[in-house]
């Protein structure tokens, strides 16, 4: 899905977005208009690049209504790191809970993940052939050919000579034959013996307080890199061989200093923080308890948001030009209880509009991952057909809606509790009861009846998602 940001225009981005997300257009315009802001200001002129500053975004909208997913499929169109975090995992009744710059570490550490998974499939060809030379190896040890040989001269050559040239040449064919057959899996299911590396690390207890993980796992990350490097033999399989070797041989060929650098380029410059829940820390002035808590989390947010430096166990990341998109449903509070300065640093706001019943039809219709489809994928690997008739989609989006209105209003997610409870009796079924070449129709008349008491029972459908 990811493309050159170069050539997504804002136009181009909201018709991207749209094969999976149906309405908020306003919201899909304000992303694309920020997304392409960003292949901006890096091709402005470069004394006004750090001069540009992203415009960040406060989604304003019910749950289920579609915030999160914009979010990380705008990013999925760029390929740029994403990370999404939830604004009261920073704080407990009473005191802050998790190191706010934590997000920003997660950040770096999805870029990494990136930029690493790029180089693997840009020296992958080369990794596969070292790999293929260490499995003919353990499988059949190549013999050397005697010095200053050479087939011509095999006339004037001592006899042990001829011998010993005659083995290396079968032992080369031998090897060539089986190559072949390593390449073609033909051999996948044999056993083999090879030495891989122990990725085990020291389990380290620190004492005198408390330690954040991130600490903790730059201690032993350091510890463990002063340690030699142990490896152990282990007998897999040539097919599970070639997976374990190909990590081993590509981490070889790959420079981690420049995948660092180029991902906290990436990170700093395409970087998108996703912060949902911001409601949850939105406190009324003049609070007291857990209203000074959710203040902290905001001053604490505050820097990050605005431009700071973070040191992350890659380098150091300057947090300016991350582009930074909030959300929350805005149920209690309103935006406008959030700290002036935290909401100057939010300056661009969309309102999202809750789904009606006709958006319930169109998100089971039309998104290319729509949950008919799914369910049609899951069946079709049984062997069995699904079809859903036009009127039991309509049936299924009433379902749905009615629910929403009458228990909680928790969005598109409904639809899955839907359509599980409709098609839980044919999962169960298959393959046991409905074989493979089977077509499962369903109909209005079957919605009606598999969902009638979920609609009907209302003290039920309360402890139903």
């Amino acid at each position: 899905m990811s493309k050159n940001l170069e050539a997504l225009t804002p136009r181009q981005i909201v018709a991207e977005l749209d094969k999976y997300i149906i309405g908020q257009h306003d919201a899909k315009k304000n992303v694309a208009i920020a997304l392409r802001n960003r292949w901006r200001r890096m091709n402005a002129p470069s004394e006004m690049q750090r001069e540009i500053m992203p415009n960040n975004i406060l989604m304003i909208g019910p749950t289920g209504c579609g915030k999160t997913e914009i979010a990380r499929r705008l990013a999925q169109l760029a390929d740029a790191p994403f990370t999404k975090v939830e604004a009261s995992k920073f704080t407990e009744v009473g005191y802050v809970g998790r190191d706010v710059e934590s997000m920003v570490r997660d950040l770096v550490e999805q870029a990494i993940h990136m930029v690493r998974a790029a180089k693997k499939e840009s020296v992958k060809e080369r990794a596969a052939q070292a790999v293929e030379e260490v499995i003919l190896d353990a499988l059949i040890p190549s013999v050397k050919q005697p010095a200053g040989f050479h087939p011509h001269s095999l006339s004037t050559s001592s006899s042990e000579n001829v011998e010993n040239a005659s083995d290396a040449e079968l032992n080369e064919r031998t090897r060539e034959r089986f190559r072949e057959k390593i390449k073609s899996g033909e051999i996948d299911n044999r056993k083999i013996e090879i030495d891989v590396q122990q990725s085990a690390s020291p389990n380290i207890g620190v004492m005198g307080g408390p330690v954040d993980d991130t600490s903790m796992m730059n201690i032993q990350e350091m510890i463990s890199g002063m340690m030699p490097k142990q490896r152990k033999k282990r007998k897999v399989t040539i097919g599970e061989a070639k997976k374990i070797l190909l990590d081993e041989e590509a981490a070889k060929l790959i420079d981690m200093d420049e995948v660092k650098d180029e991902a906290i380029r990436k990170a700093e410059n395409l970087g998108i923080i996703f912060i949902d829940e911001i409601d949850k820390v939105a406190a009324k002035s003049g609070g007291s308890g857990p209203d000074v808590s959710r203040e902290g989390v905001q001053r604490d947010l505050l820097p990050i948001v605005e431009g700071s430096t973070v040191n992350t166990k890659y380098g150091v990341i300057h947090t300016d030009h991350i582009l930074f998109i909030a959300a929350g449903a805005f149920h209690v509070s309103k935006p406008s209880d959030l700290i002036p300065e935290l909401q100057g640093r939010f300056p661009i706001r969309v309102e999202l509009q809750p789904l009606t019943q006709a958006d319930f039809v169109r998100i089971l219709q039309e998104p290319r991952n729509a949950l008919t489809r799914q369910y049609e994928a899951m069946l079709q690997a049984e062997g069995v057909g699904l079809t859903f008739n036009d009127d039991s989609l309509q049936a299924l989006a009433e379902v749905a809606f009615q629910l929403n209105t009458e228990v909680e209003n928790i969005g598109a997610r409904r639809l899955q509790t839907v359509v599980s409870q409709l098609l839980n009796d044919v999962l169960f079924d298959i393959p046991d009861q409905i074989g493979p070449n089977a077509q499962v129709v369903v109909t209005k008349e079957l919605v009606n009846q598999r969902l009638a008491g979920l609609v009907q029972n209302r003290d039920l459908s309360q402890y139903i998602l």
